[in-house]
Formats: C-alpha cells, structure tokens, sequence
C-alpha cells in the first residue's frame, strides 16, 4: 500500500483486494495476451493446413507455455520496455515472443508470431480469460460465501419472531430468520446466473471476414480453425463480428453483477436499520474507536463501507455495459480505454462483499429487544381479528378494526376486550384470544428454511 495512491484500490484498501491483480491488472493483460499468441501459435503446428508452420515437439509446446507459466515481474517490465519503442501494447508482446524465440529450435517460426492477427483478436480472448478467471477465482467465491452465511442465519434464526416494518411502520410479524432467506434466495438466483455465464471470442481477423487468412491459405477451412481455437480456450464462439467482438456477453454479465450488488445494498441498508432499532447488537473490540468524541459509538461501518462500494462498482458496470456495445462501424477505440476499467468494477463490489461478511461476523440478535417491540404492538393483531371477522360474516369488519387500532395505543386487554365482544365460532375465538404478536408469524419458521436448499 502506498499513501501516495491515488485510488483507495490501491492504497487503503490494497491488501483487501490485491488478489484481482493477478487478473484485472497490466501485468495480468501482458500475460494472458502472451497465453493468447503461443496457443495460437502452438494451434499453427497441429494444423496441416498452415503448411508454414511444421508440427512442434513436445518439448517445444512446453517452451511457448512456460513463456505463461514462469512470467513474472521481470517479464512484464521487458514488454513494457518494448512498448516505449513501439507506442502499441500488443505489438510489443509480438516482439517480445520473438525475442524469447531467439536462439531456440522455433527460432526460424518467429515470424509466425501474431500470424493472420489483428490487435483485437489477441486482446478480446485476453479480456474474456481475464474475467472469467478473475470472477471465478476470486469475486464468486467471496459472493457465495456471503450468500451462504446468510442462508446459515436464516436457518438458525428460522424461530426467532421480528416485528416487520412495512412503511417504516410497525406491521404484520414476521421471523429474523425468513427476512434473511429472502435476501440469500435473491443472491443465490443471480450467482447461478453468473455461474452459467457465457464468456465470447472472436479469432477473424481485422473486420471480421478472414480477409488474409483467405489470401494465403485458401482451401482452409477458417471458421472450423477460428471456433476450434476459441472454444480450446475455453470460451464460446462468436462467428460474426466487426474488427471487435461486440461486447455483448459483457454487458449481459455485468448487468448481472449490478443485481447482485443492488440486492447487497438492499441487505446493507435493511442491516443498518436493523441495528439501528436494536434488532441487532454489534460486538465491540476493545481497540476500536466508534467516535473521536462520543465514546459510547459503535457504529455499522462495515455495512455503510459496503453500500459506498456498491454504489461505485455500480456506477462503472453500468457506464461499461451501455458503452462497450457500442462501437463506431467496423471499430474505435473507446472500447480498449474502457475495458481497462473492468478490474476496478469487479474490484470495489468484492470489496464490499468482503465488508458485508465482515459486518455479519460481528453482529448478533437481540432477541430481547425484538421481545420488547413485539410486546408493545398489539395493533398488528388487528389484521387476523378482521379476517376472522369477515369469515364469521360480521358487518364492516375493516372499519371497525381500523376506528380501534389506527394510531391508537393498543394493549393486550384492550384487544382481547375487544375479540370477547365478537360473534365467533368458540374455536376461531379461542384461537384469537390465544394469539400474540410473537407468536402471529404463519409460516416464517418454514419459509426460513427454504433459502438453505
């Protein structure tokens, strides 16, 4: 961390977030374009319709690889070197593969380096490798494990009653444990979604249409070779582009990443009010400082960290979902200053979903306090009587209901006073008069447990 960083990414919140560097980084674009022009260039020499480039030994395959498998730091530096001279990324890892095919048994195939490229087909396979693994590997696993811990809680809280606020207002009760079920239920849908995924490549050429590779090879069969390629990268291909894969495939998943993020929010926010009315009590550590004035402060700062973080990643998927689908003609340039901005995007939602986890490590229910609300709201029983009103066919059930209970001070005599001067079945009044707030939650308990499955 430098306190010299201009981006909290990568200062205050460096060590939080510095896995995402071995895939939304310069150092990790350099390597996976590297990953990109030796498969293609190990591709080649199984093909027997590229007559110029023969079959590769083993020991050959492994070379171009380990260019991947051992890239480090001084690597990176080496391409970037070669930058300054040719003011163009891709080129100078073009130069750079020839230089490391120097004195090699494939030293007389380096021009075969970037052979029927263009920039954009090395760099959209780059991109979507890139995302791929870096969703994979590093946001999916945080995301999940959010999820999960949230549908742990509503299972273990599946009993505990809350009184819910609809309106800010005291309403219907509901448990601790269902209000968190819904919120892991929401996350879960998305994350299959960014499970099933469908990550694009295009391998055609400077506008789409094999125009050299038709040239020079003419009997090859070039979509066959172009989609083998792709899919060997473990992509899915896309046979009809521009200069550019259109991007579309991103948008999808970053819209879905935006999902995912709003419902974190939602959570945050239902989490802060929650410990804001006492619902939940936060642990303290003794080192910590909840205010430089007022001593007694805990507050919910890794919860308001998380909703700040949302609302950045959010704003950056969105700009690139509506922009990356758009592209002048055959192809401008937008699109690759643009795409540097992924892994910042990607970055400020795991960091968020990071502060969400370590929010709910250090809360617990105040199952006394949720008592207490609950005591003290017997208006909400107004509901239930109504409708055992209107089954027993009383006269303007809703009226009477509301002329007792809206903004008044309701207890439990005056209610069950109330029920006492009903026409009701014996069962429906008993059932009635045996009814309090916390234990009027229907099917909470059972509706709780369905986020774990």
């Amino acid at each position: 961390m430098s306190l010299r960083s201009i981006s909290p990414l990568d200062g205050r919140y460096a060590g939080q977030v510095q896995t995402l560097a071995d895939y939304f980084s310069e150092w990790a674009l350099i390597k996976y374009r590297i990953h990109v022009e030796t498969e293609w260039l190990i591709m080649m020499s199984e093909r027997p319709e590229i007559r110029h480039v023969r079959p590769f030994t083993d020991e050959e395959c492994a070379l171009l690889r380990s260019f991947v498998i051992e890239f480090d730091d001084t690597q990176a530096e080496r391409v970037k070197t070669i930058e300054q001279t040719t003011r163009h990324d891709v080129k100078a890892v073009e130069y750079y593969i020839k230089e490391r095919l120097q004195d090699t048994t494939l030293e007389s195939l380096q021009e075969s380096v970037h052979f029927c490229c263009t920039s954009e087909d090395v760099n959209n396979l780059a991109y979507a490798l890139m995302l791929r693994d870096g969703i994979q590997q590093e946001w999916l696993p945080q995301a999940q494990q959010m999820a999960g811990t949230v549908a742990k809680m509503a299972r273990s809280h599946a009993k505990i009653p809350l009184l819910a606020r609809t309106h800010g207002q005291p309403a219907t009760p509901t448990t601790v444990g269902k209000e968190l079920a819904v919120f892991a239920t929401r996350w879960q849908r998305q994350l299959r979604q960014v499970e099933q995924a469908e990550y694009l490549g295009k391998f055609n050429g400077a506008v789409g249409n094999y125009n050299a590779h038709v040239v020079v090879y003419p009997q090859a069969p070039w979509e066959e070779i172009a989609r083998t390629f792709v899919e060997r990268m473990g992509l899915t291909f896309n046979p009809l582009t521009t200069q550019i894969e259109p991007h579309d495939f991103l948008a999808e998943i970053f819209h879905t990443l935006i999902r995912f993020n709003t419902i974190t929010l939602d959570f945050d926010r239902d989490m802060w009010t929650y410990i804001s009315l006492g619902y939940f009590r936060q642990k303290t550590v003794s080192t910590e400082v909840g205010s430089s004035v007022m001593p007694h402060k805990v507050n919910p700062i890794d919860f308001e960290n998380s909703e700040a973080n949302l609302g950045i990643s959010n704003a950056l998927l969105d700009h690139l979902a509506g922009k990356l689908s758009v592209s002048r003609l055959q192809r401008d340039l937008t699109d690759s200053s643009a795409m540097r901005n992924v892994g910042a995007a990607v970055a400020y939602s795991l960091l968020a979903i990071r502060s969400a986890i370590r929010g709910l490590s250090r809360v617990a229910v105040d199952e006394t306090a949720l008592r207490h609300d609950l005591e003290d709201a017997w208006e909400v029983l107004a509901e239930p009587v109504q409708m055992a009103m209107r089954k027993a066919g009383c006269e303007n059930p809703y009226e009477r209901m509301k002329e007792l209970t809206r903004g008044q001070d309701i207890t439990q005599e005056t209610m069950q006073a109330f029920i006492q001067g009903l026409e009701l079945s014996k069962p429906d009044r008993a059932r009635l008069l045996g009814l309090a707030p916390a234990a009027y939650t229907g099917l909470a308990e059972r509706l709780a447990r369905q986020a774990e499955r």
